[in-house]
């Protein structure tokens, strides 16, 4: 009975030894301050090679595999590339966006042999890690959002070269 007693007693007992204060104030180290406690002296550590940030490897997989291509699709990545890409682009991917017109240096139009020819992922590693004078958007636009505006890229190029004999019945409705 005593043992019982004894063994109901003792989480109180630890609790009591507990200084509420030292639970809420804990030593800590300033951001970039000295460690002396770690090699170098530093606060701030690199990570251990082989570290991979969270959602990363699920980044890489949404990279490495490109979605379904639908209606719902090219709509996202008009709304993307509008939001995104048109202040330099253009809305018809020409290069003549509102800061080039105001002396930035133009970007290439997709209307180019060599771009028309280049794959879907070209888009998507240029959106990811930059190209030229652009700087990557790696951090800001979603991977099934790069192979969105990359698929949004395509029609624009199709958009701009489309010929009516092209377009199947459209001859024939046309005066």
């Amino acid at each position: 009975m005593r043992r019982v007693l004894l063994l109901a007693a003792l989480p109180a007992l630890c609790l009591g030894a507990c200084d509420d204060q030292s639970m809420r104030v804990q030593n800590r180290y300033e951001v970039y301050g000295k460690a002396p406690l770690f090699p170098g002296g530093a606060e701030t550590q690199t990570p251990p090679p082989g570290t991979v940030a969270q959602g990363d490897a699920a980044d890489a997989a949404d990279l490495d595999t490109p979605p379904h291509l639908d209606a719902a699709l090219l709509a996202r990545g008009k709304e993307r590339y509008e939001a995104i890409c048109t202040p330099c682009h253009g809305y018809s991917g020409h290069g003549d966006g509102m800061i080039v017109q105001r002396g930035f240096p133009p970007p290439p139009s997709y209307h180019e042999d060599r771009l028309r020819a280049a794959p879907a992922r070209y888009f998507v590693d240029v959106i990811t890690k930059g190209y030229g004078v652009m700087y990557p958007y790696a951090a800001r636009v979603a991977p099934r959002d790069r192979w969105a505006i990359a698929a949004y890229i395509r029609a624009l190029q199709l958009s701009q070269g489309a010929r009516v004999a092209d377009v199947p019945g459209l001859a024939e409705r046309l005066p």
